[in-house]
């Protein structure tokens, strides 16, 4: 439990860290969409290299790769593709009904090599985000608890971060905080169908740069993602979550329950291969120990000892039942 809480408390100080020095680097040397990228590559050092002191603490001898979360595996680039499948149809599945009901107000706008520094920056930062909470701390808390408790207590932060995070009307919304527990819920389920961050880290991406980067629409209240495509919405909050983005709408939580399905289903391979303990074969000892005198009579004959006639068993022949004539020649 100390090892999650010491985790999860270094990255939200390493998010404050980087931000802070990237928004004094881009000051300092005239940088603009690059700021993006500093910033998440500042945060992914920050949060690997106290992570790595936390291992180092608990004197943990397995490789840093592995108590990260990031095992070397034959299917990790195929997991990431299919977290980032996931996670690119939510992203539709949320845009496609706003696109339906004509609430959406789209700009586009061509600054040279945005899409690629962003969609980067989102990759690293999405990475970190994954470390920072469902890498190492995650595990030791499964190791403590158990895995059912270990995604309350998940749950039961993101909630009390949610709630202490006021929206852009000053006050914390209800369902802005219920989408965040069944995004949670969602990464959480990644992690114990792979025991893994592959599949976690792709989702989240993808997610991440379909609604911020290629729709324009507010990330988490957050707008400067949009400076390839500027989306304004102008529908029900239920359905666009307003200026805090899909994160606040009622409907998302309905695409976040219904994935839930999707990805059990889709890793069942994973699955078996990573998360079911190996069947090592087995069996119990069957050998019928031989009668008290035959070894008796084993040990007489090595030690050259007359055998006694009397404790041999003779066979007889067998003899024709019946009349006993004589067999003709």
């Amino acid at each position: 439990m100390g090892l999650f809480l010491a985790s999860l408390v270094w990255y939200l100080c390493a998010r404050m860290l980087a931000e802070s020095a990237s928004r004094g680097l881009a000051l300092r040397f005239g940088l603009g969409d690059e700021q993006q990228l500093m910033m998440a590559v500042l945060l992914l050092i920050l949060v690997v290299c106290g992570l790595a002191i936390l291992r180092a603490i608990e004197g943990r001898r397995a490789p840093l790769r592995l108590t990260l979360g990031l095992p070397r595996r034959a299917t990790s680039r195929a997991e990431w593709a299919t977290g980032a499948a996931i996670g690119w149809g939510l992203a539709v599945a949320s845009v496609l009904p706003m696109a339906l009901a004509r609430s959406l107000n789209v700009e586009v706008w061509t600054a040279p090599r945005a899409f690629e520094l962003l969609a980067i920056g989102l990759a690293v930062a999405t990475l970190a985000h994954s470390l920072g909470v469902f890498g190492y701390g995650f595990q030791r808390l499964i190791e403590a608890v158990g895995p059912t408790r270990a995604t309350l207590i998940v749950l039961a932060f993101e909630a009390i971060h949610a709630g202490l995070t006021p929206t852009a009307f000053g006050t914390p919304d209800a369902t802005r905080i219920v989408v965040g527990m069944a995004a949670v819920l969602l990464l959480a389920l990644c992690w114990f169908r792979t025991h893994g961050l592959w599949l976690l880290w792709g989702l989240h991406f993808a997610w991440a740069v379909s609604t911020g980067v290629l729709f324009g629409l507010p990330l988490g209240g957050d707008t400067s993602l949009a400076s390839v495509v500027d989306t304004r919405t102008g529908g029900p909050l239920w359905l666009t979550g307003g200026s805090y983005g899909p994160g606040a709408a009622a409907f998302s939580i309905l695409l976040l329950l219904a994935a839930i399905p999707v990805l059990v289903r889709v890793t069942g391979d994973y699955a078996w291969n990573y998360t079911h303990p190996p069947i090592i074969p087995a069996g119990y000892d069957v050998t019928v120990p031989p009668p008290a005198a035959h070894v008796a009579m084993e040990q007489s004959a090595a030690a050259g000892q007359p055998v006694n006639p009397g404790s041999l068993v003779q066979i007889l022949p067998v003899t024709p039942q019946g009349g006993g004539g004589k067999v003709a020649e």
